[in-house]
């Protein structure tokens, strides 16, 4: 498996100047839609910044962070979407800072592997429980980020992909699925910290050394 690293805003030109050092002398710098890639003299650097589109504006020669680091640092306004079957979490981030969330929790029962009757029962009392618990992570969500919908310049999810792409069939949720960042988020169950933590993640960039 290749090098992945999450690098936030903060780190990134340090950790960009010394990977330079370490492969330099970087030959050029390509700047593409949604990636930039250093070219080194004994290897390269994909670097995947957050909230695409990054404007592309070609090759350029030598090592030239500057339009990568401009676009990973900029604060944005971030509604997040936490979800997974028994426990959700919806905030709106203001840079690194919480300005509305709302976390809850609604019971679903793990797999039941008994057989027959009992086994049937048990399953459809799950189903039932999985939908409470789906429907009341869309209860948040609308309202806690349709409120600031206006202001969001992107919406991150984490969580569950499939419980996820339920949640956001809710029909009053319509208006943020454009907004929504193709990065997901893997995430444990949901809860305050791992909310408030989740800045570190959606704000990082993404970068894969290649030999």
């Amino acid at each position: 498996m290749s090098e992945r690293y999450e690098v936030p805003p903060e780190r990134l030109g340090r950790w960009l100047e010394r990977w330079a050092d370490e492969h330099g002398p970087v030959e050029r710098t390509e700047i593409r839609v949604g990636r930039v890639t250093f070219v080194g003299a004994d290897g390269s650097l994909d670097c995947d910044p957050p909230f695409p589109p990054l404007a592309a504006t070609g090759t350029r020669e030598g090592f030239d962070p500057a339009p990568l680091l401009d676009h990973a640092g900029r604060d944005r306004v971030v509604g997040v979407l936490l979800v997974r079957l028994g426990g959700h979490a919806a905030g709106v981030f203001s840079g690194r800072r919480l300005v509305a969330s709302k976390v809850g929790r609604r019971p679903v029962h793990g797999r039941h592997r008994a057989g027959g009757s009992s086994q049937q029962r048990f399953a459809r009392r799950r189903e039932g429980q999985a939908r409470v618990a789906l429907a009341a992570a869309a209860d948040v969500a609308a309202r806690v980020l349709l409120e600031h919908r206006r202001d969001l310049d992107a919406v991150v999810l984490g969580g569950d992909r499939r419980a996820l792409a339920e949640v956001l069939e809710d029909a009053r949720l319509r208006p943020l699925r454009a907004l929504v960042a193709e990065r997901v988020l893997d995430v444990p169950d949901p809860r305050l910290a791992v909310l408030q933590a989740t800045p570190d993640r959606f704000r990082a960039t993404v970068l894969r050394p290649r030999a």
